[in-house]
């Protein structure tokens, strides 16, 4: 074997697997980059700049996406969220859901105690276990309520009670079958997680 050839050989190997090696990381490094607009409202460190805005980090990447799916659709409509993912192909929209799912979900402050003890709601709030697992921390096919602001859980559930909300079969029935009054409980108790 001709040792120039030979090692001209071994070099170009090692290059290429270096680009390639070096692919995730670029393909990670876009991903936060593009993810850099969210912390505008959803925040850097994963708790939200206001009450009104969902925590996404460390959400179900499957509800994460569908959120942003239906955003882009315009199956559900949001005067900020719409117009921003918009124009975001839907394998870009999957790596920002996967790349916020993969995050921490953030500490919830000592005071954010329950006030409401379990057994107020127990008889009501025992259908959501179903899909938000035993104790609300999201799982196929469902989202994490345990810590959601209270302010963002009732925004939710009302939008959901009002028809305003329809991007799921399940939870504008469900929220309808509450009274006004059982939202605001569940929605303190959820918070309160």
């Amino acid at each position: 074997m001709n040792k120039p050839i030979g090692l001209l050989s071994t070099i170009v190997s090692v290059a290429v697997l270096c680009g390639f090696a070096a692919a995730p990381a670029r393909a990670a490094d876009d991903v936060a980059s593009k993810a850099e607009v969210c912390s505008a409202c959803h925040g850097q460190n994963g708790t939200p700049v206001n009450t009104v805005t969902p925590i996404i980090w460390g959400q179900q990447s499957n509800y994460l996406y569908k959120e942003l799916h239906d955003f882009h659709s315009g199956a559900r409509v949001n005067a900020t969220m719409s117009p921003l993912v918009k124009d975001i192909a839907l394998p870009d929209l999957r790596q920002l859901a996967d790349y916020f799912a993969a995050k921490t979900w953030p500490a919830a402050p000592a005071a954010n105690a329950a006030a409401v003890p379990p057994d107020a709601i127990a008889g009501k709030i025992e259908m959501c276990k179903a899909c938000h697992q035993a104790h609300f921390e999201g799982g196929a096919p469902a989202p994490r309520l345990a810590g959601l602001s209270y302010e963002y859980l009732l925004s939710a559930m009302n939008n959901f009670a009002d028809g305003e909300r329809t991007n799921n079969l399940d939870m504008p029935g469900f929220m309808k079958a509450l009274s006004e009054s059982d939202r605001e409980t569940i929605a303190k108790y959820l918070a309160g997680l």
